[in-house]
């Protein structure tokens, strides 16, 4: 176990806020998987039936939020967890489900984006003079930044005492992408429904043609896939996606197959 304790102050002779420098140090090298805990802090999950807790653990592991509640701590040891000391801050949820938030949901297993056991890490860590509530939290990413201590999406530091955190995903350049050279990519074809209704063409140079019930070129435009996600520009303006799974390409609630075999 390596525990870190709170470091909040400012750097000589600037305004930065630094604030568990080592804990943030032994996340981004940890290659060995181990789990980290923020604790001691108030934790607005979201999650009505967990509420909100004072002097409360979040516990990750990876990419997941494994553990919420107080008395983590005691297991840290055990299984060599990072610990970051939250005394003073308020931990709230990255992603904020607004309609959960306003009442919206009428079950809690249709809550999204809450602090509950088995949700990906995403959490804002939030001075607590600066975090009423979740709104407040969350406006406070938005306006003053560089309040925040940490926010960590997918396990992954994002910021860390107000700044980039080193090794964090960099934003795509704005703007339409390159065309892609598609190549020898298993994607391309004609990818045919079931009802053999739509026909979508993916051709290398990143152009699709689709032919819907006997309608040549009812659609047409470029196209970008990145993993398992296809995205759409279409010549007539608006976007669109689709996604792979297995051996099928769904969009729009369609399921095809290339070339339409089964």
């Amino acid at each position: 176990m390596s525990v870190t304790h709170t470091e909040t102050g400012t750097e000589a002779g600037t305004d930065t806020v630094t604030w568990n420098n080592k804990a943030l140090d032994e996340i981004v090298s940890n290659d060995a998987g181990r789990p980290v805990l923020f604790t001691n802090a108030r934790v607005l999950t979201m999650d009505p039936l967990i509420g909100t807790m004072t002097g409360a653990d979040v516990l990750l592991v990876g990419a997941l939020l494994v553990g919420v509640g107080p008395g983590i701590i005691t297991a840290a040891g055990d299984d060599n967890a990072i610990v970051v000391d939250c005394t003073g801050m308020t931990v709230v949820p990255a992603v904020v489900d607004t309609i959960a938030l306003v009442g919206g949901r009428s079950q809690r297993a249709e809550f999204v984006r809450t602090l509950t056991p088995g949700n990906t890490g995403d959490l804002l860590v939030v001075p607590d003079e600066f975090a009423p509530d979740v709104q407040g939290a969350v406006a406070t990413l938005l306006t003053r930044p560089e309040e925040v201590r940490a926010l960590v999406a997918a396990g992954k530091p994002v910021l860390w005492s107000g700044t980039d955190a080193p090794g964090r995903a960099t934003a795509p350049a704005a703007g339409i992408p390159a065309a892609q050279d598609l190549t020898g990519s298993p994607h391309i074809g004609v990818w045919i429904d079931e009802n053999d209704f739509l026909h979508q063409e993916l051709t290398p140079d990143g152009r699709y043609d689709e032919t819907r019930g006997g309608r040549p070129h009812a659609y047409e435009g470029r196209y970008w896939i990145d993993g398992d996600r296809i995205d759409y520009l279409d010549d007539l303006g608006f976007w669109a996606f689709g996604e792979f799974r297995g051996e099928e390409l769904h969009h729009a609630g369609y399921a095809m197959r290339l070339g339409g075999r089964a």
